[in-house]
């Protein structure tokens, strides 16, 4: 993995992640130097079916500064781009199922290229975020004793 352009901090707080899965991004010029400037927020966003594909909703790129008329819409929906396998995979897990594909991580790979690294989730029950919390204050004081034992 390359340079973290954003990371869904929340994600795993919010809900269970079953499987990762890396896609690329169909994007235009001025949201990629948006990017390059590490700019974007994926905190509220998901990944949905359209007709003719996977479609990253609610992402947002702010508009680059020096873009003038050519600029994009910053919150437009972006076509993700996988292998068919992996796309009926998750469909059929959305539809059985009712899971969802959440955005982790978005990252320049080491062609310089944009990835969205998405995860396939279920949502946590408000217990599961207390037990969440717990185990890492215990893992938190845990090192602490450690590091003072030693």
């Amino acid at each position: 993995m390359g340079r973290t352009i954003a990371e869904n901090r929340k994600a795993r707080y919010n809900y269970f992640i079953h499987e990762e899965f890396e896609a690329g991004l169909i994007l235009l010029g001025t949201e990629v130097k948006s990017l390059r400037a590490g700019r974007a927020n994926i905190q509220d966003a998901y990944a949905s079916f359209e007709n003719d594909g996977l479609y990253l909703v609610n992402l947002h790129i702010p508009e680059y500064g020096h873009g003038n008329r050519f600029n994009h819409d910053p919150l437009r929906p972006r076509q993700l781009l996988m292998h068919k396998k992996e796309i009926k995979k998750i469909a059929g897990q959305i539809q059985k199922a009712g899971k969802t594909l959440v955005p982790l991580s978005m990252y320049f790979n080491d062609r310089g290229i944009v990835k969205v690294k998405v995860g396939l989730a279920s949502g946590k029950k408000q217990h599961d975020k207390r037990a969440t919390e717990r185990e890492r204050d215990w893992g938190r004081e845990k090192q602490r004793l450690l590091k003072n034992f030693s």
